[in-house]
């Protein structure tokens, strides 16, 4: 794969001792890749907030650029700026720009679309931040149609948005189709695709439907077919993420972001596969 393609690994923030110190082993091995950035994820309404900070400022003093994950969710502006500003004094350079979603219970919060936290990023720290913000090539679940999703990912790069990290798909026609929706729309910034790996069936449909990520037909029939069989499951994913990963570049992508579930495997497999692994 040629160097100029960027990689990135996404992680959730961990729960418990145990947790991070296993997801400490896992950006080590990951980190021999080599990738341009590690992302930490912001849970519902900023229910992660502390987690997600204490896992961003370790990752960063292990020596590794991060992007933390950020949401207003029920969080006010003074709260948000006072993250930032931290975040800003630990030297990380990058910020991934959603919504987020509220918790069940919780009203909507004032400012809660992606376009509005990216122009309050922008207002308050200029462009000290490369902002990534989501997309979406098989459509939010909550989208009114396609252009209009097309017409809302505009809007986070009219407000400041650097480039975009898509939901996880398997299909790389609606990649190369969505890509087309957004030039004709105006965008020309890089949208980076994301990768879900495949290490259990009933999970990523779980997901998947939750998502509006659509298995193709094929690929859920034959994950059905393992049934137990974990091992044939993942040896599977394998060979479908990397075929995946693979034509996804030839078709132009700018690089790969992968969900990795806070393991190293099989992302280390993947990416070895396509020539990123350790040696390369």
């Amino acid at each position: 794969m040629s160097n100029d393609k960027r990689l990135s690994f996404e992680f959730f923030p961990p729960k418990t001792e145990a947790g991070a110190a296993k997801l400490a082993a896992t950006w080590k091995q990951l980190g021999q890749i080599q990738p341009g950035f590690f992302s930490v994820t912001y849970g519902a309404g900023g229910s992660t907030r502390d987690n997600t900070r204490d896992t961003v400022l370790a990752i960063r003093q292990d020596g590794y650029a991060v992007a933390p994950h950020l949401s207003f969710g029920g969080d006010g502006e003074d709260s948000i700026l006072a993250l930032l500003e931290e975040y800003r004094r630990a030297g990380i350079k990058r910020i991934v720009a959603l919504r987020g979603d509220m918790p069940s219970g919780m009203g909507m919060a004032r400012l809660a679309y992606a376009n509005e936290l990216v122009t309050f990023i922008r207002k308050h720290t200029g462009d000290h931040f490369h902002i990534e913000v989501a997309a979406y090539p098989e459509i939010h679940p909550e989208a009114g149609s396609y252009d209009e999703d097309v017409m809302y990912l505009k809007q986070k790069f009219d407000a400041g948005a650097n480039s975009a990290i898509t939901q996880y798909f398997y299909d790389v026609d609606a990649y190369r189709w969505f890509l087309g929706k957004c030039q004709a729309a105006g965008i020309d910034a890089p949208i980076y695709p994301g990768i879900m790996p495949i290490t259990n069936y009933q999970n990523l449909a779980r997901f998947s439907a939750k998502s509006g990520a659509s298995i193709p037909r094929w690929m859920a029939r034959q994950l059905e077919c393992y049934g137990d069989d974990q091992q044939s499951v993942i040896d599977f994913g394998i060979e479908v993420v990397s075929r995946l990963c693979q034509q996804l570049l030839q078709a132009g992508a700018p690089g790969l972001h992968f969900y990795t579930m806070n393991q190293a495997e099989p992302t280390t497999t993947i990416c070895r596969n396509i020539g990123l692994g350790q040696g390369n």
